[in-house]
């Protein structure tokens, strides 16, 4: 019995080309049945370390596995095999998880002749190509193509249907401090947000506005006029004159209207300075002081 490929999307189909596969007994699946559909027992399928995605919802899981449940594998999941009795899933972990989730025995699966070099890129284009992927996930993604899999840009562009411009904007994401991609990661906000945040080369000015984002939920065009306002405070200021992060700023003109004294917290480029707030009299470092004491 034999069935055709079904489409499968732009990239990882190119990487799954062949003709038509053999349907194949997983209790007789032997050295020849590469190339084949097989029902392969979920016991002798072992997960891919490399596997881009780490963290899997265990309610959409759930949800898939009663959809598997009632409706059975729409599509195969795909392996390679190495060793008489032993595969490692290439995709179609998420099918995988949510069918040990039911109990299943057997699952179908595209059995792939592929060494790890390409075993990983087919995993990653087919990750890539999900829609329910966060940005950073796909950043990450790509980071591996380009670096494991020895993948150009223009190749890359080709296998998984974007624009250059449109990868270095997801790889430039990887740029900024490791809390802001922890955010990204957790939906905490989004590539438009990151992308507003790239713009701004103080890394403390960006967890800055990225502490704002989560505090006052500010839009992305909030985000926008923000680091437009820290791009033109960064633009003149000289070489001689070292300016204070953007947050401090605000704190510096909070402070200094409190007192009413000119700048108050100083700071150079290493980031060591003082907080310096003058007076004229005792009478007025008592003032000075109750007002430091009720802040």
């Amino acid at each position: 019995m034999t069935a055709k490929k079904s489409a499968l999307g732009r990239g990882l189909g190119a990487l799954l080309e062949s003709s038509n596969y053999e349907r194949a007994d997983g209790s007789n699946i032997g050295a020849n049945s590469t190339g084949a559909i097989a029902d392969i027992p979920l016991n002798l399928i072992e997960t891919n370390s490399e596997q881009p995605r780490k963290e899997f919802d265990l309610e959409l899981l759930e949800q898939l596995a009663d959809s598997i449940k009632h409706q059975g594998i729409i599509q195969p999941i795909t392996v390679r095999k190495i060793s008489n009795n032993k595969y490692e899933l290439i995709s179609g972990e998420r099918r995988f998880r949510a069918s040990k989730l039911i109990d299943l025995k057997v699952i179908p699966a595209y059995i792939r002749e592929a060494n790890d070099t390409e075993a990983l890129e087919m995993a990653l284009v087919e990750n890539i190509q999900r829609q329910d992927l966060n940005a950073l996930e796909i950043a990450l993604s790509y980071q591996h193509l380009i670096q494991d899999c020895d993948i150009n840009m223009e190749d890359l562009g080709g296998k998984v249907g974007k624009k250059r411009s449109t990868i270095n904007n997801y790889l430039r994401l990887l740029k900024l401090p490791n809390s802001i991609q922890l955010g990204l990661r957790e939906d905490r906000i989004s590539m438009g947000h990151a992308r507003a945040l790239i713009s701004i080369e103080s890394e403390q000015d960006q967890i800055y506005i990225f502490n704002e984002i989560i505090k006052n939920r500010l839009s992305v065009r909030q985000v926008e006029e923000l680091s437009r306002k820290i791009q033109d405070k960064n633009t003149i200021i000289t070489k001689t004159k070292i300016g204070l992060p953007f947050k401090y700023e605000k704190l510096n003109t909070k402070l200094s209207k409190q007192f009413g004294k000119g700048s108050i917290i100083k700071r150079n480029i290493k980031g060591k300075g003082s907080i310096n707030i003058s007076f004229k009299n005792d009478s007025e470092l008592d003032l000075l002081i109750d007002k430091l004491l009720n802040l």
